[in-house]
């Protein structure tokens, strides 16, 4: 797992289209964790709108001592553009990326991160 897929999958960052819309975006406050065992806390910050995210742990392929600079950081940031759905940024390897962020259901988070719009990935998280 490279650093940008952890961070996307925190990510990151972030969205099924089709995704079904919840009732209450607080919901994704929490920590979530992947497949991997990558966890992220993610918080409503700045109006209550925005979405934060700081990279918890890494694990897999990731960790290693570059990308392990990143645990206890913020590296996302997103503005709510619908419920559920936030578009911003996710930082990796000291560069930031387009990332959006989809709270697909209330204990799973979808985080799509680009570098370039044909460097995409899609990460799913579950709440811890």
């Amino acid at each position: 797992m490279t650093i940008a897929r952890i961070i996307l999958a925190a990510g990151v960052l972030l969205g099924a289209a089709a995704a079904p819309a919840l009732a209450d975006p607080a919901d994704i406050n929490g920590r979530w964790m992947d497949a991997e065992g990558t966890t992220f806390t993610f918080s409503l910050c700045g109006d209550g709108t925005t979405l934060c995210g700081v990279l918890n742990d890494i694990q897999g392929e990731s960790r290693t001592p570059e990308n392990m600079a990143y645990v206890n950081q913020q590296v996302v940031e997103a503005e709510q553009i619908a419920p559920n759905r936030w578009e911003g940024t996710v930082l990796y390897e000291g560069r930031r990326a387009a990332a959006k962020v989809t709270l697909t259901t209330p204990d799973t988070v979808e985080i799509t991160g680009c570098q370039v719009v044909i460097f995409c990935e899609t990460l799913v998280f579950y709440r811890v």
